[in-house]
Order: C-alpha cells, then structure tokens, then sequence
C-alpha cells in the first residue's frame, strides 16, 4: 500500500540531524540552537517546589488559567495593546505546534501561502502537511532585503496567508517599520492573513527594534502571532509556545490545538509563572548577554579571516564557505564536524533558491564553549579541496 504523497519528499530535520552528527563526533554543536547555560535561578527553584507540590495533571487544555494570565500581562506590555488571557490567547507545545496550529486553522486543502527564503524548516512542511502550497519569496544575501515588486507578484496569486519570522532564523534579519509597512498594505489589498514567528523577539542588537506585526494599523484582525519561551528564557526543552490572535481565531485555534496535543505539561507551564513576571532589567540583560556573545564571536571569526554575515536579531551567523571548493554543503558541515570538531547546519536547508555556499551557526553558547568553538575554527583550512 502506498504512503501518505504530502510526505514523500519530506526528509528528517537537517538541524536536528546536525546535532546528532556533532553528538557523533564529539563536535562542539553550534548548530541547533538551544544554549547550554541554565534558566533563570527563579523559575528553577519554583521547578523544583513544582515537583512535589504539582500539578501533575491536566491543565485546561488551551492552558492554565494563571499561567495565560501572567502572559497576557506580559505581552500586553510588550506589544503595547491590552491581551485578553480568557479569549486571545492559546498555549501551545512549543512555537512548532503553535505554527502548525495556527495554519490549520486559517488555511484550506489547495490555499496558498508566501514563505521568506530563507525559512526555518518547518514553515514549507507546515504548509505541506495543511494542504496547502508553499510560494517562495526570496531575501536576498547579504543584506536579505526583498523586493516588494516579487513581492507582491506573489500575493497577486492570492495566498490565503503569509509567514513571517521576526528576527528572522536563519539570518537574523530584523524588518524595519517601512517594510513590515509594505507586508501590511498588500495584506489588506489582497485579504491575506500574516502568521509571524516572534520567538526572537527579545534578542535584539542596538540599533535595531521589534515591532509586533499585529501592532500595524490595520494588522491586529488578521494577524496570528506566534512566539515560545524558549529563547527568551533558556528552556527549549519545555516546549512553552503559544499563540495571540482576536478571539474568533483563537476560538478556532483552541479546537485545532485540542486534537493536536491536548494541552502543554501542567508543571512548566506553572513553574515559569515567575520568568513572566520578570521587569525591564531581565530583558535589558538578556539583550546585553546576547551582544556581548555576538561580539566575541564575530571578532574570533574576524580574525580567523571568516567571511560571516552580521545578525540584527536572533543568535545566528551564516557563513561563506565558497571559498573551500565543495559541491554540498550537507558534505562540508559532515567534513566539519569530523574533522574540525565543530557542528553547523547547510545553508541549502533554509533555501528555496540553489544556495550551496553558505552554512549556519550558532552563538548561543558560554563564552568558553565559543572559545573552544573557534580554536578548533583555527583548523578549517584543512577542508579545503
């Protein structure tokens, strides 16, 4: 009997592959990007009180009571617009399942949707397995600009929505207000839904700033933002996403997540109650952290005489690897792991377009797990064909 045809071209996660690679070989693993330094102290300790005290049982499948209440204060101050915790938010198993929850409940069986290039992984499959197809829009290297003419000769095929990571991963590209402007205009022109991925929105660099998509004039009734704690608490492993949106949408996506997942674990979701309640100084010193590292990185890589690009947001650098005379970039990063010692995802992995020259990495790594990173870097010219 035949399989499922939305699956055949799927392959396994090329990032979660890479960490297995660098697993394999003992490599220092800068490619998916989860830090190896703690949570915050507050959410720890309330973790462990958590373990005896509970809950241990289901929550309220869309999420705990007190936890959406805690994000909602949390997100109505960063976004600037009151959030109602009982109708416009859901909780979801991460921003993975907040995104695929949020395209099945906007699009159909045949819809279309617009996709940056380069994405994050996920957002092509998530479009596949809705039915729906994916239309490519490139930003091009170095500075991953688009150009709105493509741009809108997509949204002329009438997509149902677009999907917009906001800093962008993998290039760390962060939308100006002119830009997301533009997104903004022809999503009203052509009735399209904008789905953002906000999960880096807290790990920015001066000058840059987030705006929240649903904050444009006009955006808030067709906008579904999605974010996780993740990054912006060092718990990747929680798997805390969720989804803001008016309430006739989060009504929809309620029932949606209900046959996906049922609900998030009922403990995390109270232990990092406290992570939410956290003032300006842990942000301000979350984005310190964050540059400093950016910092140390990109001056080893200088200095080595690496050509990268220079993030604006998020915690990730794509390198040029043209120079080392490879036909796959899938191959180099394998050559790079076993032999030089460090772990990075091929480029080829977030592109539509045939880019086989670039390679990413991460930096959201202990200064000395960065340090070791890039004394082994001393060595990539042993790659070179």
């Amino acid at each position: 009997m035949l399989l499922s045809r939305r699956t055949e071209q799927f392959t396994d996660s090329v990032i979660r592959r890479m960490t297995r690679i660098s697993n394999q070989y003992g490599a220092v693993n800068l490619s998916q990007g989860f830090p190896d330094f703690d949570p915050p102290q507050a959410i720890m300790d309330r973790l462990a009180e958590v373990a005896h005290r509970g809950p241990h049982q289901y929550a309220i499948t869309w999420g705990a009571p007190n936890f959406l209440e805690a994000l909602a204060r949390k997100q109505s101050r960063f976004m600037g617009r009151p959030i109602d915790s009982s109708t416009e938010i859901v909780a979801t198993c991460g921003s993975t399942e907040a995104m695929m929850c949020a395209m099945l409940t906007v699009t159909n069986p045949g819809d279309k949707v617009i996709v940056f290039s380069p994405f994050y992984e996920n957002y092509g499959a998530d479009t596949i397995l809705s039915g729906a197809e994916p239309i490519y829009v490139p930003l091009n290297p170095p500075t991953f600009t688009f150009d709105p003419e493509v741009l809108e000769d997509a949204f002329r095929l009438h997509p149902k929505a677009l999907v917009l990571c906001n800093p962008s991963n993998p290039c760390g590209r962060v939308f100006t207000r002119a830009e997301l402007q533009i997104i903004a205009d022809l999503a009203k022109k052509y009735d399209t839904y904008v789905i953002t991925d906000e999960v880096y929105e807290h790990i920015l660099y001066a000058p840059h700033q987030h705006t929240y998509f649903a904050t444009l004039p006009g955006m808030w009734e067709r906008t579904i933002s999605c974010s996780s704690l993740s990054k912006t608490y060092s718990i990747t492993g929680w798997r805390l996403g969720y989804i803001i949106a008016p309430a006739p949408i989060i009504d929809r996506a309620r029932k949606v997540h209900d046959f996906l997942t049922v609900g998030c674990a009922a403990p995390l979701m109270e232990a990092v109650i406290p992570a939410l309640e956290f003032g300006q100084d842990y942000y301000d010193d979350l984005a310190a952290k964050y540059a400093h590292k950016r910092e140390l990185f990109l001056k080893g890589l200088d200095d080595l005489k690496i050509a990268h690009t220079v993030p604006e947001g998020a915690y990730y650098i794509m390198l040029d690897i043209g120079e080392f005379g490879y036909e796959s970039d899938l191959t180099f990063c394998e050559d790079l792991a076993a032999k030089v010692g460090v772990g990075a995802v091929p480029g080829s992995s977030f592109f539509r377009e045939d880019v086989n020259h670039l390679i990413r990495l991460h930096f959201a790594k202990n200064d000395e797990t960065l340090c070791a990173a890039l004394n082994k870097l001393e060595n990539i010219k042993v790659l070179k064909k």
